[in-house]
């Protein structure tokens, strides 16, 4: 079989009818002269048309190989040389993609059943001299061999992770172009999701991509937390549906093995799922949806922290928005009357919401008592702005600041302002770096305002609280207080930098502190981007992982499969035929120039 490297260079075979139009358009009829006395040179001069007539049709038929010789050599055509399925050692990098959403069922098969059948039969293919990484989706490349990857490959199973095919691929081309030998092949083997394919740097090897089946339209849970944030005891879940074309489907919230409120959700939708908490404390919870052909991404675990409204009471240097949101939350039954949390400009004892004082001069005095409690966080100079809140502020996120301190110290920051810290924790007294009023900050004016004051005094101040979520497999960084996490396999105790692997399976982990008191808890659930299972195309795969690549079905899978290391080049030997053709053309030009002096008349 012949392909071409540089395919549209193809075109310049239209050149070749040049040599034939101009043969055509220098056709002359020399003048017809009756003289009778010449008559006896007739024979002569057919016997010369005939030879001029064939001299002239193999110099078209030179000058037009020629043409046609140079454009296929500048076309770079390959050709497979060997025979058998015998191949040169190959460096062969297997991707078998049995991320999350490798688990859809199509036409009563799983997805990834039928990426492990198309491995094998890529391993069989195999000879001792290849070197072989397998990759899955972790993304690393394992250097195994044959039986290695059979073994491997029989016992995959669809993993809750995100995979991005794109990095994959790359990893795997380094990988094996590094290995030195002839043939480098990368294979992939995935159901080729539109979000695994970011664009990026083009692997410098062959990239063979088969065809996967044709995947359903497919809906899951996208997201889904409590809001409030601490239920007491009432409160709500918001749940987000993917938006996959499809029926309106049930959307039920459980919780100690019983449902909690139940509602009907299109897709795209986002719902809200009232209930009450069947008692205080923690919960863990889940949001579910009736399964379909992907069931891994039908339910979103979190946890919820039920429990009596803190008690707060309002000094008046805390400021008269403040007042009056908590008078709300208060008559909401979000909050009750006593002192378990104070918001002041005042350091006291207890758990306190600290504001910076409304005089300047105060600062120093405030500073001093936060020194008094052995609390590492002072109050700096002002600054003045225009900076977006983010971090653990629930709906305050993204509001904007105008004034603040600059906070000096150490420890654990909720939110930040400018890449600066914003609101920080000391124990049971959080400090926030803006007063509530309209010259400091939109969040006294904003929706956002009531939540936030509530999440503060339900959640960060009357308690430590904590609610982490992440990815399965994924880094996160845990709260200060954390001691432990618990998991189904017992207590993993955390490192003195916070960070932590998250389990592979989904589920809600309890984070412990240093008297086993549980201080928060760890979600973990899918990638949302897992659920989107629409297929990219051949020009999209070739976007992202660069022109060589190919999309092929089983047949030419299998042909194309280790063509690579049996193909030569063919533009050598048609540059070759072309010079042959040129010294041919001039050879039986000069022969014949004697014969061209001038058109001889033709005897009539």
């Amino acid at each position: 079989m012949i392909g071409f490297l540089q395919p549209l260079a193809l075109l310049g075979l239209a050149a070749a009818a040049i040599p034939i139009l101009l043969h055509l358009i220098g056709r002359r009829l020399p003048p017809t002269v009756v003289f009778p006395a010449v008559r006896y040179l007739t024979a002569t001069e057919r016997e010369h048309s005939q030879r001029l007539k064939l001299r002239n049709l193999l110099l078209l038929i030179l000058r037009t190989a020629i043409i046609v010789l140079l454009v296929l050599a500048a076309s770079r055509p390959v050709a497979r040389v060997g025979a058998g399925m015998s191949h040169p050692p190959t460096a062969l990098a297997i991707i078998v993609d049995n991320s999350l959403s490798s688990g859809a069922v199509v036409g009563g098969q799983r997805v990834l059943d039928v990426l492990i059948e198309r491995g094998r039969h890529v391993m069989s293919r195999t000879s001792a001299g290849d070197q072989i990484w397998l990759t899955l989706a972790d993304g690393v490349p394992r250097r195994v061999g044959r039986g290695e990857a059979a073994t491997i490959l029989d016992s995959l199973t669809p993993w809750p992770v995100r995979l991005d095919l794109a990095a994959a691929v790359r990893v795997s081309a380094r990988t094996v172009a590094d290995a030195g030998l002839a043939g480098q092949e990368v294979v992939v083997l995935s159901d080729l999701q539109r979000t695994a394919l970011p664009a990026g740097a083009v692997p410098a090897v062959r990239v063979l991509v088969w065809q996967p089946p044709t995947t359903p339209p497919n809906r899951g849970v996208d997201s889904a937390y409590a809001e409030p944030a601490v239920w007491s005891p009432a409160g709500a879940v918001v749940a987000s549906v993917s938006d996959a074309v499809g029926e309106p489907t049930a959307v039920r919230l459980t919780s100690d093995g019983r449902d909690v409120a139940r509602t009907v959700a299109e897709p795209g939708d986002r719902v809200i799922l009232a209930g009450t908490a069947p008692r205080r404390g923690w919960l863990i919870a889940r949001v579910e949806l009736d399964p379909d052909e992907l069931k891994a991404d039908d339910h979103w675990w979190l946890a919820i922290w039920a429990a009596n409204s803190a008690a707060t009471r309002v000094d008046g240097g805390a400021g008269l928005f403040v007042a009056e949101a908590i008078q709300v939350l208060k008559e909401g039954g979000r909050a009750a009357e006593g002192s378990e949390v104070i918001i002041t400009d005042r350091l006291t004892g207890g758990a306190t919401i600290l504001f910076p004082p409304d005089d300047p001069s105060m600062i120093g005095g405030v500073n001093r008592a936060l020194a008094a409690r052995a609390i590492n966080w002072r109050f700096g100079e002002q600054a003045d702005g225009e900076w977006s809140i983010t971090g653990d502020v629930g709906p305050a996120a993204g509001t904007t600041v105008y004034r603040r301190y600059r906070l000096r110290g150490s420890g654990p920051v909720l939110a930040r302002v400018g890449g600066e810290p914003w609101m920080v924790r000391a124990g049971n007294v959080v400090i926030v770096a803006s007063r509530m009023e309209e010259s400091w900050t939109t969040l006294p004016v904003s929706a956002a305002f009531i939540p936030f004051l509530d999440l503060l005094i339900n959640r960060v101040a009357a308690r430590e609280s904590w609610i982490v979520r992440a990815t399965p497999g994924a880094g996160v960084q845990l709260p200060p207080s954390a001691e432990a996490v618990l998991l189904s396999s017992g207590s993993v105790p955390v490192l003195s930098d916070r960070r932590f692997v998250t389990p592979l399976e989904p589920g809600v982990y309890f984070l412990a502190g240093r008297g086993g008191d549980t201080v928060g808890a760890l979600e973990v659930n899918h990638d949302q981007r897992e659920s989107r299972l629409d297929a990219a195309d051949g020009r999209e795969v070739r976007a992202s992982l660069g022109p060589r690549t190919q999309v092929l079905g089983d047949r030419a899978f299998d042909r194309e499969l280790f063509s690579g290391a049996k193909r030569a080049e063919l533009a050598g030997g048609l540059l070759a035929a072309a010079i042959l053709a040129a010294l041919a053309e001039m050879a039986i030009a000069t022969a014949g120039s004697a014969t061209r002096r001038g058109d001889a008349p033709q005897v009539a």
